[in-house]
């Protein structure tokens, strides 16, 4: 039984990924949510929105092969966090290389100039100093 694209089916979640939920439709046939169709703001990890073997409405976004398909649970029904999970900004912020201070934009910005200044500077002597020696 093929699913309609655009229709909105209930499924359960078979499977939680880290780019994304393999989720099992009516007929034995299966799709993916990838994390970008899970919610509207930003997910880190899916675990925070579901679980194995929860109740999920998909939208059916387009056929991947027969019975293979992508899905949308943002576009189905809104999704918020599960209870329990942390999705705070500060949380989001401490998985970052950069450790995410309280720094801003413009103060980031204007340290990442001054550092690619100097070493610009730095290379140019470099240079400038080879040349000189080549002579």
């Amino acid at each position: 039984m093929a699913v309609e694209l655009g229709a909105i089916v209930d499924g359960t979640v078979e499977k939680l990924l880290n780019y994304g939920v393999i989720v099992s439709l009516p007929g034995g046939e299966s799709g993916l949510i990838h994390i970008s169709e899970i919610a509207d703001e930003y997910v880190r990890d899916v675990s925070d929105y579901f679980r194995e073997g929860d109740p999920v409405k998909v939208k059916v976004l387009a056929a991947k092969t027969e019975d293979r398909y992508e899905l949308s649970a943002k576009q189905a029904e809104p999704r918020a966090p599960l209870a329990g999970t942390d999705t705070s900004p500060e949380r989001r912020a401490s998985g970052r290389q950069d450790g995410g201070g309280s720094e801003s934009f413009e103060d980031k910005l204007s340290d990442f100039m001054k550092r690619s200044s100097q070493r610009l500077n730095e290379l140019r002597r470099s240079r400038d100093n080879r040349r000189r020696k080549g002579r």
